[in-house]
C-alpha cells in the first residue's frame, strides 16, 4: 500500500500503524465476537435448543458470511456525529492515534466485559472511545454532545421496546399454542407462520441495511417483496423441520409440554443462523470502521467522505468474531441465556424475534437502539410473561450499571491510549 509523503510523522511511521491498526482492529472484532455476538447465541444456548459447541458452528459460518458478504463498507462510527474529524484537517497523524486509542480502548472493554459476563453495546463502547479521544486531543468543544442524548435516551429505550414485543410474542405463543385442547398439533401449526416472521424480519434487515454494501439500492416496495418471498422460504423449510418432530409421551409426564418445546429447537436453529448472518453484517464495522480510516488516512493524509474497506479487512474481521465467540463468548451466552430468567426454546424462541423486530422497527423509526440492550430487553420480556419472580433482579442490576458506565470507561480509556500513542511518535 502507498503510504502519504505529505506528512512527516506518517511518512515515517506509516507500515507501523498500518499493523497497529490491524492488529487493534482484530482485538476490537475478537472482542465483539466475545461480547456481542454471545447476545445473539445465548438465547439459543440457554434454552437448551442448541449446545455452544453447535452456537459456535453456526456463528461460525453465518457471521463469518455476513461479515465478508455484506459487511460494513463506510466508517461510520466517525461520521456518527460523535466528533468532528476535519478539525484535525492539518494534522492527520493526530487522527490516527485517535483511531488507534479508540480500537485499543474499545478491545481492552469488550474483554472485561465479556470475562465478568456482562453483556455491554459494542456501538457505544466505541462511542465513549470516539469521546474520549475527542476530548484528549481535540477539545471538549470538538465533541458534539447534543448526540450523546441519543445515546442516553437508548438505555431505555432499547430494552422496554424489546421487552415489550417479547412479551407480546410470548403471549400469543401462549393463547395459541399453550392454553389450547391440543398444544402439540397448534405447534405445528403456527410453527411456520413464526419461521416465517424471522425470516420476513431478518431479510428486512439485511436487504435493507446490508446490502447497500454492494451498491445495491432497493426501494421500500422492492424490499418488502423480497423479505416475504424469503419468509414463505423459510416457512416451507420450518414446515418440513418441525414435521418430523414426535410426540414423545415419555419426556411429557414428567414435563407436560415437553413435546411442544421439541417443535421450537429447529426454529430456533434457523433463527440463531438469520441472527448472527443479520449481525454479521451489521455490527462488523464497529471494529473495522475506525480500521478503515487509518488505512485512508495513511494512503492519502486524509479522511475521505466514504472509506471503503478492503476485501481482506472483511475477511479478517469475520474470523475474528468467530474467534472471539469461540475462545470469551460462553460468559456472556450463560448470562443471556441462564442467569437472567429460565429459558426454554419457546421462550428463547420468542426473545431472538423480538430482538430482530425491534430492530426493524427502531431502524424504520429512527430511534437510537442498542442490539445488546434489546437482546437484554427481550429476555426480561419473556420472563415477565411468568411474573416478575421470574427475573434475577441482583443479574440486572448488574448489567444496567455496566451500561451506565461503558461510556465513560471507553472514553477513559481511549484518552489514556492516545495520549501514550502521542509519546511514542510524537505530535
Amino acid at each position: 500500500m502507498e503510504i502519504f509523503a505529505g506528512n512527516p510523522i506518517i511518512a515515517e511511521y506509516g507500515m507501523w500503524f498500518l499493523i497497529l491498526a490491524f492488529v487493534f482492529g482484530m482485538y476490537m472484532t475478537w472482542g465483539i465476537g466475545a461480547n456481542d455476538v454471545s447476545n445473539a447465541m445465548g438465547t439459543s444456548v440457554g434454552s437448551g435448543a442448541i449446545t455452544v459447541k453447535q452456537a459456535i458452528i453456526i456463528a461460525g459460518i453465518f457471521e463469518f458470511a455476513g461479515a465478508f458478504l455484506a459487511g460494513g463498507t463506510v466508517a461510520g462510527t466517525i461520521k456518527s456525529g460523535i466528533i468532528d474529524p476535519s478539525v484535525l484537517a492539518d494534522t492527520p497523524q493526530l487522527l490516527i492515534y485517535g483511531m488507534l486509542a479508540s480500537l485499543l480502548a474499545s478491545g481492552i472493554w469488550l474483554m472485561v466485559a465479556s470475562g465478568r459476563g456482562w453483556p455491554v453495546s459494542t456501538t457505544h463502547t466505541i462511542v465513549g472511545a470516539l469521546v474520549g479521544f475527542g476530548i484528549a486531543g481535540i477539545g471538549m468543544n470538538a465533541v458534539k454532545w447534543g448526540g450523546l442524548g441519543s445515546i442516553v435516551a437508548s438505555w431505555f429505550i432499547s430494552p422496554i421496546t424489546g421487552g415489550i414485543i417479547a412479551l407480546v410474542l410470548m403471549l400469543s405463543v401462549r393463547k395459541l399454542i399453550f392454553e389450547t385442547d391440543d398444544p402439540f398439533g397448534n405447534s405445528k401449526k403456527w410453527a411456520p407462520f413464526y419461521v416465517f416472521l424471522v425470516g420476513y424480519i431478518v431479510s428486512v434487515v439485511t436487504i435493507s441495511k446490508g446490502l447497500k454494501n454492494f451498491d445495491l439500492h432497493f426501494s421500500v416496495l422492492e424490499t418488502q417483496i423480497g423479505s416475504v418471498i424469503v419468509g414463505i422460504i423459510c416457512a416451507i423449510i420450518g414446515k418440513i423441520l418441525v414435521s418430523k418432530v414426535k410426540v414423545d409421551n415419555t419426556a411429557d409426564k414428567s414435563f407436560h409440554y415437553a413435546s411442544v418445546e421439541k417443535v421450537f429447537i429447529p426454529m430456533m436453529v434457523f433463527t440463531a443462523a438469520a441472527m448472527s448472518f443479520a449481525h454479521g453484517s451489521n455490527d462488523v464495522a464497529n471494529g473495522i470502521g475506525p480500521l478503515a480510516a487509518v488505512l485512508e488516512l495513511v494512503h492519502s493524509g486524509k479522511l475521505a467522505s466514504k472509506a471503503p474497506v478492503p476485501w481482506w479487512v472483511l475477511l479478517a474481521g469475520g474470523v475474528a468474531i468467530v474467534v472471539g465467540l469461540a475462545t470469551f463468548g460462553y460468559k456472556v451466552m450463560q448470562t443471556i441465556g441462564t442467569k437472567i430468567t429460565e429459558l426454554t426454546p419457546s421462550r428463547g424462541y420468542c426473545a431472538t424475534l423480538a430482538a430482530a423486530a425491534t430492530v426493524v422497527v427502531a431502524s424504520g423509526l429512527g430511534m437510537p437502539v442498542s442490539t445488546t440492550h434489546i437482546a437484554v430487553g427481550a429476555v426480561m420480556g419473556v420472563g415477565l410473561a411468568r411474573g416478575i419472580g421470574a427475573l434475577d433482579l441482583r443479574v440486572l442490576g448488574n448489567i444496567v450499571v455496566s451500561w451506565f458506565i461503558t461510556l465513560p470507561v471507553g472514553a477513559i480509556l481511549a484518552a489514556i491510549c492516545y495520549y501514550i500513542l502521542l509519546m511514542i511518535f510524537g505530535a
